[in-house]
């Protein structure tokens, strides 16, 4: 009999031919021991592979997505953080949300946990404490003992806008910046990534399009888009999507930047698209998108010519081949939000796919409390964190004569830490945004 989704066990997809990862011995010295890929997960993971069970009252994916938005967790996964604001070279403002703090005991070659969040999320987010509570916590607690820095997007979660440009779906550089300076923090650091949603969109391409350079030894994405223009053509089809999800998705990004308007009115470069969206009273995303972001990027191949074809470009389906470190990426089958989900890895044994049956975007819930993926996302990151073996690399960043860290591999690219930022408070949710999107 065709087992329910209740009672289904993931589906795990590795390639023809998996990668080998290198471990340190069990029994010490210097030996090292080459493990495929396919074995380590199915040996060192095994929550991967355990039944999820959602929580009997969330029986549906619109029900799991719909408690991670209005669902409240104050009270539960509590974490605060030591924020520093980076401005970088040209003119913007990131939010780097350190866990512990800078100053806290946790030893400087601990691995680091990187996290991206989701649309118009921010290291506030129940989905991001529901990992980095534990992994964060001491190990005599129970916990990994390791760091995290979120690494909140422009205008997220506080965070200022300082120059007329927003993030986009493909923002890389963003990142890119943001691990120019943690690894110069903590050089002796693994550097290990986490992306949720539209920031694990970032993330895949992060990763493609560094390949062996990139400064994240692994990671670990959630609820991934993937094909940003199918998925959303899905949204566009039915009533929920159009007017629940796409409209809940676009009253978001205009409460950030209805909150920022000046700094995109007073922009020659952006103050026509800004004018034009913010006259509209309830835009969804697929509109905003269509009016503004498609438009106003600073550089090649910005601008495009509608939003299809931005949402053609910035997905990150088509380069996940180009990835050349171990990546899990997990997705619920049932998403209401992503329908069209990369499951086959094709030749690149560098990417485990994980599709669950249930779960919804980003909800995974199988009590009030507990989400299934939190266990399976911490065995990933203290096996690669801690027993997996990487070469480390070693960026060439100087200081330049107005104090910004410069890497010779990227000429235009530079940031600095600027006043401001100080203890965050990251169980208080944004009361203007819905969370969990």
């Amino acid at each position: 009999m065709e087992p329910t989704a209740k009672s289904r066990r993931p589906k795990l997809h590795f390639a023809s031919q998996p990668a080998h990862v290198r471990l340190h011995s069990r029994k010490g010295g210097s030996e090292k021991e080459s493990v495929s890929l396919r074995d380590l997960v199915q040996t060192r993971c095994h929550s991967l592979s355990s039944k999820f069970r959602p929580a009997w009252w969330l029986f549906n994916a619109h029900l799991q997505t719909l408690y991670s938005v209005l669902g409240d967790f104050t009270r539960i996964d509590q974490v605060w953080y030591d924020r520093r604001l980076l401005r970088l070279i040209d003119g913007g403002t990131l939010g780097l949300d350190f866990t512990p703090s800078v100053a806290s005991t946790v030893p400087d070659d601990a691995p680091i946990i990187i996290v991206q969040h989701g649309l118009t999320g921010g290291s506030h987010e129940p989905y991001v404490r529901a990992i980095l509570a534990p992994a964060c916590s001491p190990v005599d607690q129970g916990g990994l003992g390791y760091r995290a820095v979120v690494v909140n997007f422009r205008g997220c979660s506080g965070v200022p806008i300082t120059s007329a440009k927003l993030y986009t779906a493909a923002q890389t550089d963003d990142l890119r910046q943001a691990l120019m300076y943690i690894s110069n923090l903590y050089p002796k650091a693994p550097l290990l990534g986490l992306g949720f949603s539209i920031g694990g969109n970032v993330l895949v391409r992060y990763l493609a399009e560094e390949g062996t350079n990139s400064l994240l030894s692994s990671a670990c994405i959630l609820g991934c888009p993937w094909d940003l223009e199918s998925n959303n053509n899905h949204l566009l089809k039915n009533t929920l999507g159009r007017h629940l999800y796409l409209r809940g998705m676009g009253e978001n990004v205009m409460a950030i930047m209805r909150r920022h308007e000046k700094a995109f009115l007073n922009d020659p470069a952006t103050a026509k698209a800004a004018h034009t969206v913010l006259r509209m009273k309830r835009p969804t995303l697929t509109q905003f998108d269509h009016l503004f972001t498609c438009y106003v990027g600073d550089s090649a191949p910005f601008p495009f010519e509608d939003v299809h074809q931005y949402y053609t470009w910035a997905s990150s389906h088509k380069v996940a081949e180009q990835i050349r470190v171990p990546c899990l990426t997990i997705n619920a089958e049932d998403d209401p939000v992503i329908q069209r989900v990369q499951t086959s890895t094709g030749q690149n044994g560098f990417i485990v796919s994980v599709l669950t049956a249930a779960g919804g975007h980003l909800g995974w819930f199988k009590s009030k409390r507990k989400r299934w993926t939190t266990k399976p996302v911490l065995e990933w990151m203290e096996l690669f964190g801690r027993d997996v073996v990487y070469d480390r690399i070693e960026p060439s960043i100087s200081v330049d004569e107005s104090s910004y860290l410069r890497n010779s591999c990227w000429p235009d690219l530079g940031c600095r830490v600027v006043t401001g930022g100080g203890l965050i408070n990251g169980n208080r949710p944004e009361s203007e945004l819905f969370q969990g999107l």
